[in-house]
């Protein structure tokens, strides 16, 4: 059996299986989440607020800010979403495999410990109880 077969989650950190989706989804959350990112919104704030004389209307003026603000909100709100859905995904099937190690070990334990053998069924039931709810 191959490493790639006994351990499904190395395949997911290489980059060829991922969708072109989720690769942008992680380079979207890398840079939203750097400083450079902060001070791009920061800097876009400042140039809208002395903008203000360039304007006829200043409704217009906050609109234009509202609407860029809304747009870039939801967009970054979906990936981020994503992003962290994915990162819990990966979390839990961590856990699941060092609960299927330590079932594992329970169980060669449980041949001298007859207590640990209840133990063991509770544990690999548990394995995979999130995707059951």
């Amino acid at each position: 059996m191959s490493e790639q077969t006994d351990r499904p989650a190395s395949s997911a950190r290489s980059g060829g299986d991922r969708s072109l989706f989720e690769r942008f989804v992680e380079f979207a959350q890398l840079c939203v989440s750097r400083p450079a990112f902060f001070a791009l919104c920061a800097l876009i704030v400042v140039v809208w607020l002395v903008s203000l004389p360039l304007w006829g209307d200043s409704k217009a003026w906050q609109t234009a800010i509202h609407t860029v603000a809304s747009v870039v909100t939801l967009l970054l709100l979906a990936l981020l979403e994503n992003a962290g859905r994915r990162s819990e995904e990966a979390a839990q099937e961590k856990l699941n495999l060092i609960a299927e190690a330590l079932a594992a070990l329970m169980a060669s334990r449980a041949v001298e410990d007859r207590d640990l053998e209840d133990a063991v069924t509770k544990l690999r039931d548990a394995v995979g109880l999130e995707e059951r709810h």
